[in-house]
């Protein structure tokens, strides 16, 4: 049986190929071509996937760091109102139950010491009146024994007592004068001769320990003798 020209061309072809399945070719630009818009799609398709990511991560960033500054920056602050209310709390306490009740206390106690320092000014001054009224009852006690003439003595020298004068003169006859009227009453006194730069001589009656006990007395005879009495130290 003979060939046909398709079957003969076939035979030909198979032995060109050796045998092995025909092979579609292409031009090699096409190839190229094809090849780098396949290339340039991966890439493209990698780029994506890949800067989503970095950009989501480029996002959420910033959002942290401005939370942990805000903490960061408003910690100091909460910090120094806990301090600062410690601080007023303790202040409040130490005034109310340190210094407040040492300040009542010492209030007290220097008005117990007021009171004490009265009281023992008030019996003083009572002892003294007293003291000077004995003084003067007994001077009278003594006028009424004594005979109708009082003493009359001119010191000497300085016996460091308080004296109640009741006259003072330059003239010495005259302070006499005077002394010898009180004794005619019954009444002693003393004269007291100038000293130091003091021409004057005086006259005195009673004399006592202290200038206070002298002064009473000399309040209490300012009826008798007027007054113009006063109290010397000799």
């Amino acid at each position: 049986m003979a060939n046909t020209p398709d079957e003969t061309n076939k035979n030909l072809n198979d032995e060109d190929n050796f045998g092995l399945p025909d092979i579609e070719y292409k031009p090699l630009d096409q190839l190229d071509e094809s090849s780098k818009a396949q290339v340039e799609e991966e890439t493209h398709h990698e780029e994506e996937v890949v800067e989503e990511p970095v950009a989501s991560a480029h996002e959420e960033t910033p959002v942290y760091d401005d939370e942990e500054e805000e903490r960061s920056s408003s910690a100091p602050v909460v910090i120094g109102i806990v301090i600062a209310l410690v601080v007023v709390i303790a202040g409040i306490l130490i005034y109310q139950f340190v210094y407040k009740p040492k300040q009542l206390a010492k209030a007290k106690q220097e008005q117990l010491d007021k009171e004490k320092a009265d009281a023992a000014k008030k019996a003083e001054e009572e002892r003294l009146a007293k003291q000077a009224e004995e003084e003067r009852l007994k001077r009278e006690a003594e006028a009424k024994a004594k005979p109708a003439e009082g003493a009359i003595e001119t010191l000497s020298q300085r016996t460091g007592r308080y004296y109640v004068i009741i006259a003072s003169s330059i003239d010495g006859d005259l302070v006499m004068d005077q002394a010898k009227k009180l004794s005619t009453k019954g009444v002693g006194s003393k004269i007291i001769p100038p000293f130091g730069k003091w021409k004057f001589y005086r006259l005195g009656i009673g004399d006592f320990d202290s200038f206070s006990t002298a002064q009473t007395s000399a309040d209490a005879s300012k009826a008798e003798y007027g007054s113009a009495l006063w109290v010397m130290k000799y």
